[in-house]
């Protein structure tokens, strides 16, 4: 039981008690804890709503000693719920005169999920996807992606170097061509290096 619920009885006068909680949330059972501060008490404690459902207590009554304390198990059964169960826990003292609840929601428990072994062992190369064309253009040719770009960008350059010229005419468009070609040339071979 990892949850606990702490209500304080007797803390500032006779017959008092203080939830140390607004409300519950838990996904299963769960400890009242009643801690007293003062004279000894008898303290009854009951499930109300839809909770009466799904938990019980070991019995109603419980006695407290003074200065001492007393644990009241919860039994709560979640595993045969499909949504939140709503509800809450009452804490009574002095036969009724005196009386707290705190609302509980109890969560339904999340469905196991069975694993087998194969999930350890390494994947098999069917779920991985196929090589493109160009994964196996830079495979073949041991080219990164970055050289190619820049052989693809050069050979565009001199394609539009070359159709220019050619529409233009003339010595000095002839003479631009053959620079933009000479610089093509001239990354390809750093980049080759």
């Amino acid at each position: 039981m990892s949850q606990e619920v702490t209500v304080h009885v007797n803390r500032g006068s006779t017959d008092s008690l203080e939830p140390s909680v607004d409300s519950v949330a838990t996904r299963g059972s769960f400890d009242l804890r009643l801690v007293s501060h003062g004279s000894p008490a008898h303290v009854h404690c009951r499930l109300d709503g839809d909770l009466q459902r799904i938990a019980a207590l070991e019995t109603p009554n419980y006695y407290v000693e003074g200065g001492g304390e007393t644990i009241v198990p919860v039994s709560v059964s979640a595993e045969a719920i499909d949504e939140p169960i709503d509800g809450a826990l009452e804490v009574l003292i002095g036969y009724g005169s005196e009386s707290v609840a705190v609302p509980v929601t109890v969560a339904p428990v999340p469905a196991a999920v069975d694993v087998d072994e194969s999930l350890a062992e390494p994947g098999r190369g069917d779920s991985s996807p196929s090589p493109t064309a160009l994964d196996r253009v830079l495979a073949t040719s041991g080219l990164d992606p970055g050289t190619l770009a820049i052989g693809v960008l050069g050979l565009v350059a001199v394609g539009i170097g070359t159709l220019t010229a050619a529409a233009i005419g003339g010595p000095v468009a002839t003479a631009g061509a053959v620079i933009v070609v000479a610089g093509v040339v001239a990354a390809l071979l750093l980049l080759a290096r």
